[in-house]
């Protein structure tokens, strides 16, 4: 397990995959504004479940994530479109309701950064979110990222466009913090 401060990294196991099924899949509002593919419904155990039949490559890493205090299961965060001749990738995570507000979103992206910045040897992380999606913005300008520019009405999210910040850190920017 890649740690943190407040949470740990590692890798899906069958036991997560019902839970994100249930609470992150069919989180609707949540799901819509997070994910470009449009939302449909997939019942918990189906085998058109993104979580079941996820497609490893190496352009993408799924990790979940564990609350270190409890032990529990916090979310997912993903590493993708991993470029490994320019050294870059995307980052995102998903945190299930009942662990949003607990302020673990900062850790959480400083331990991506880690793992791609220094474990697997990354040159740039970028992150693209929704611009009103106040709380990874602020999780990732406190783990170091820098805003580069928003993207307008690049995204369809409930019925109408909407405007993307896009955020990236280099890894000559990066300062880790305690381990």
């Amino acid at each position: 397990m890649l740690r943190g401060e407040m949470i740990g990294l590692r890798a899906l196991q069958d036991a997560d995959i019902e839970i994100f099924e249930t609470e992150l899949m069919n989180d609707v509002l949540t799901r819509v504004r997070s994910d470009a593919r449009p939302w449909r419904p997939v019942a918990p155990g189906s085998a058109d479940s993104p979580y079941r039949n996820a497609v490893e490559s190496g352009t993408t890493v799924r990790f979940s994530v564990v609350e270190l205090a409890a032990g529990e299961l916090a979310g997912e965060a993903v590493m993708f479109e991993i470029d490994l001749h320019n050294r870059n990738a995307h980052i995102g995570l998903t945190l299930r309701p009942a662990f949003r507000g607990r302020h673990l979103g900062t850790d959480l992206v400083r331990v991506l950064c880690r793992y791609g910045l220094e474990i697997r040897g990354l040159h740039r992380l970028q992150v693209d979110t929704l611009t009103d999606n106040d709380a990874m913005i602020g999780a990732a300008k406190r783990a170091g990222f820098v805003t580069e520019g928003v993207l307008r009405q690049v995204g369809w999210v409930n019925g109408a466009f909407a405007d993307v910040v896009v955020l990236s850190q280099l890894a000559t920017e990066w300062r880790p913090g305690p381990r």
